[in-house]
């Protein structure tokens, strides 16, 4: 008896890591201090030193569901851009710069050309974030899962001068809301999506003419990571008063999270153009609106507040990162909530 008869095998764990470091190093930073392969990730915080106070932000995530998607499709690629854009999309509107990611992929066979797959789509979101991808862990799960499943999540750390944190306690009646266009469902509310639509091969292979595409491509769009556009704003010299990151439980619950008490955020529903595949999904599955805007994004990945005097500026600056802004509300005095009307 030995590892691999038990269901582990080392050698294709040696071949992932190969596999893997042409995307790796695509990430790096000069803050980063050796190489692939050591037992931990090292990055110089010799650059934070000319901070006047910083502040460490930290986020982890997953892609929940999602990945059951790519397991029945067979493709692997962008999976891992969902990973990193959950972490660094929270890290970022808090107003911290991400600075490295480490990734987790739990597998019941390492098949090292997957696997490589998995982490060139780690290394891409790492890449539009501007993080450093400074470590992670392939583990083999034999007889705990099913050979062709994996899950993937991650963890990132950014930083912030604690002048510059995005916290919501200057808002006031009268600040414009910015949303940011989404690339789609991003990375919340599969089980209900699995629920809606038929998860086989043949029915996410399917045209739709209304979506453009097939369901399966719609589907996996990667989550659109924020950071540049976030980046953009403060080098532009706007003030970001509140942010916040639309995932698991939309917008009944993440907007109010960027709230201070004694402000509601007023939004209207006809502001921006809602992507088919929400409009698809609500039909389908017979799933009220209110739920809808409860589970997903419906369209907008990310929403600041600024001032009313900033709002062009802001949009423009967005642009300019290559994103697509909507003003889609406003803050109002009231109680703390969001209302969609």
């Amino acid at each position: 008896m030995d590892y691999k008869k038990a269901g582990v095998d080392i050698e294709a764990g040696y071949k992932s890591v190969e596999l893997m470091k042409e995307h790796v190093k695509k990430t790096m930073r000069e803050e980063v201090l050796g190489g692939l392969g050591g037992f931990s990730g090292a990055f110089s915080l010799a650059k934070i030193k000319e901070m006047e106070e910083p502040v460490l932000l930290s986020g982890t995530d997953g892609c929940g569901t999602k990945v059951k998607l790519a397991i029945i499709l067979d493709k692997h690629d962008t999976i891992g851009i969902d990973a990193v854009a959950m972490c660094v999309n929270d890290i970022a509107c808090a107003g911290g710069e991400p600075l490295f990611f480490l990734d987790y992929i739990a597998c019941g066979k390492n098949y090292p050309e997957k696997i490589a797959s998995i982490v060139k789509g780690v290394a891409e979101g790492c890449l539009q974030s501007e993080a450093a991808l400074i470590g992670g862990e392939t583990a083999e799960h034999p007889g705990l899962m099913p050979e062709e499943d994996y899950d993937l999540a991650g963890f990132a750390v950014g930083v912030c001068d604690k002048k510059d944190m995005i916290t919501g306690e200057n808002l006031k009646a009268g600040d414009v809301l910015i949303g940011m266009a989404s690339s789609g469902v991003h990375s919340n509310g599969f089980s209900l999506v699995r629920q809606v639509f038929e998860m086989t091969r043949e029915s996410l292979e399917t045209y739709y003419d209304q979506l453009g595409a097939t369901l399966g491509e719609t589907l996996l769009a990667p989550t659109r990571i924020y950071v540049k556009a976030l980046k953009s704003i403060k080098a532009a010299g706007i003030t970001v008063k509140a942010c916040s990151h639309i995932t698991g439980g939309g917008f009944y619950e993440n907007v109010p999270r960027m709230l201070k008490d004694g402000v509601k955020a007023v939004i209207q529903k006809d502001s921006y153009p809602i992507p088919p595949i929400f409009t698809l999904m609500a039909k389908k599955g017979d799933i009220a609106e209110q739920m809808m805007y409860n589970t997903y994004n419906m369209g907008i990945g990310m929403i600041v507040a600024v001032d009313a005097a900033d709002v062009e500026k802001t949009m423009e600056a967005i642009k300019a990162a290559g994103d697509t802004p909507y003003v889609i509300g406003k803050i109002e005095a009231g109680e703390k909530g969001v209302e969609l009307c």
